[in-house]
């Protein structure tokens, strides 16, 4: 089977390191860390545009993702972390608008993915890390450049009379913020809607204390003081950590490296073979016949312990599907390995879950399920025999949009306390608890269920969509995988992200749901990217031409 993107072989990576960063600089001093948007114009991830006032690219979010994840694991002494620009009087001006204008409409909507999800997991950071981002704009910030500050705790300006903030993107491009920007001004800053809606349509923006007064920024500072003050804030915040933060030492990240060929993607533990089908893709995560006890001092176990590097690679896995792999509709997700081990493993994760370095291997796992609920390809859980959908490994089962079970002897799983809230979606929920809107009294009957569930057990207990005997497994799995990889891709990237996220509104869930939903239409549009659209014409001396009619 060839894979899907003959230019996958060769395509760029999602693996970097602080020591090949060309626009970021990282650096921890004690409990604080700065990282320094310096962004080099002329290297772009790839070639037509050059990054001019420390606009961005993927390649830029790409080192972004990679110091975050850093911080996290390399460095668990810091409380702090101060962003902000080399470039005096301007922070960010946000994405690259001729690398947008330029991209493919699969590119631009993955990148606005991509980059939401990096926001969100600053967010995480500081809710659940203890690591407080603190957005020093000593310029102007703009659009995505302003959507990045939106994601930290705390947003100081300069007072220079030059410097704002501004989401121009409805004025001067006719499409939206692509990075959560609308809803975190009204949901996370609780911006007034009509401060709201002039701000969003000023291209302009909002300066100065007029910007902290409509609460977009939370105070400015003279340019003669203002690094001064945001360390001083910065200080305060890490004196108000008492987690003991200087007795810690992380553990270093190595680089994932995944063999890539015409018959899939290997990885240690996670692989990918390129069918059955067209369009369609197998995934297989491998649980090891044994695994290390987590020992008293948890960080021993390094990088490599499967707990984290399986989900590293699946992380990894998942982008690679994403942008070079666009053509590939439905995946069949697989597991193999023994239950007991898993089950051992989801143990000792509860048990040692106050130790930080087991809290952010499970918050680890949280981020890339999460990452595996909004990729927009169709998801099928095989559990055959051989399977281990055990536990934490079933919240895989449980993210898939079905999931069929064979039904013989020795094709089972338990559930372990992983499913039961340490893993949660966007919505805040489990996935139990999504699955199960409806009666949320099963959902919690089932907490306490620890039973080997054989395929007729886990059918009646509505833990699978199906359950076929031998006799009829490959017919049934083939006729369900040949119908899917036959409809419309469009169809059902907008249906299954309307099915998967039941329940509660989130923040997060406005971003993937509604944000997304409407920006990858807008994206199509004449009015943005026509031969007259505002986004095709931006930069140029033409001004676009609207079809004013609204649908």
């Amino acid at each position: 089977m060839e894979p899907a993107s003959s230019e996958s072989l060769n395509s760029f990576s999602f693996q970097t390191h602080p020591s090949r960063y060309k626009h970021l600089k990282l650096s921890v001093d004690g409990a604080v860390a700065t990282l320094t948007f310096d962004i080099q114009e002329e290297q772009g991830l790839k070639e037509g545009y050059t990054l001019k006032l420390n606009s961005y690219d993927l390649g830029v979010d790409i080192e972004l993702a990679d110091a975050v994840q850093r911080l996290r694991f390399e460095h668990p002494e810091v409380a702090a972390v101060v962003v902000t620009s080399a470039l005096d009087g301007m922070f960010s001006s946000g994405a690259n608008i001729f690398m947008l204008g330029s991209s493919t409409h699969a590119f631009k909507v993955n990148f606005c993915k991509y980059t939401n999800e990096t926001r969100l997991y600053i967010e995480d950071a500081a809710e659940n890390s203890g690591q407080t981002y603190i957005a020093a704009l000593n310029g102007t910030a703009s659009g995505g450049g302003y959507e990045l500050p939106l994601a930290c705790s705390d947003i100081y300006l300069v007072d220079d009379r030059r410097s704002a903030v501004a989401l121009p993107e409805v004025p001067y491009l006719g499409v939206l913020p692509g990075t959560g920007g609308l809803t975190r001004v009204v949901d996370k800053r609780m911006v007034r809607r009509d401060l709201a809606d002039i701000f969003s349509t000023l291209a302009e923006g909002i300066k100065g204390k007029r910007a902290v007064k409509w609460g977009l920024v939370d105070a400015v500072f003279p340019s003669s003081v203002f690094m001064d003050k945001v360390y001083e804030r910065a200080s305060a915040v890490a004196a108000e950590d008492h987690d003991n933060r200087d007795e810690r030492t992380g553990i270093k990240l190595g680089e994932i490296r995944p063999e890539i060929d015409d018959e899939g993607i290997r990885y240690q533990h996670v692989s990918l073979q390129f069918g059955p089908v067209e369009r369609t893709a197998t995934v297989t995560i491998t649980v090891p016949e044994s695994l290390p006890a987590i020992p008293a001092d948890p960080t021993e176990l390094g990088d490599d312990w499967w707990a984290l590097k399986a989900y590293r690679e699946l992380d990894d896995l998942l982008l690679r599907l994403r942008f070079h792999y666009p053509e590939i509709g439905l995946l069949l997700m697989h597991t193999r390995g023994p239950a007991e081990v898993l089950l051992e493993l989801d143990a000792q994760l509860v048990a040692h879950s106050e130790h930080w370095f087991v809290r952010e291997v499970l918050l680890h796992m949280k981020r890339v399920l999460k990452r595996l609920d909004v990729s927009a390809k169709s998801i099928f859980a095989l559990m055959d025999e051989g399977s281990c959908f055990n536990g934490s490994l079933f919240e895989v089962a449980l993210s898939a949009d079905r999931s069929y079970m064979l039904d013989e002897e020795g094709v089972s799983f338990t559930l372990s306390e992983l499913n039961f809230g340490r893993l949660p979606m966007g919505n805040g929920l489990t996935r139990l608890q999504t699955r199960f809107l409806a009666k949320p009294e099963h959902a919690a009957e089932l907490e306490s269920n620890r039973e080997l569930l054989d395929a007729e057990e886990a059918e009646g207990l509505g833990l699978v969509t199906a359950a076929f005997d031998d006799i009829d497994w490959e017919d049934e799995i083939r006729l369900a995988v040949e119908e899917r990889a036959s409809m419309s891709p469009d169809a059902l990237t907008g249906m299954e992200a309307n099915l998967r996220f039941a329940g509660p509104e989130t923040l997060e869930t406005k971003i993937f749901g509604r944000l997304s939903a409407w920006q990858n239409w807008i994206f199509q549009r004449p009015n943005a990217v026509g031969e007259k659209g505002a986004l095709t014409l931006y930069g140029q001396p033409e001004s676009a031409v609207f079809d004013y009619r609204r649908t």
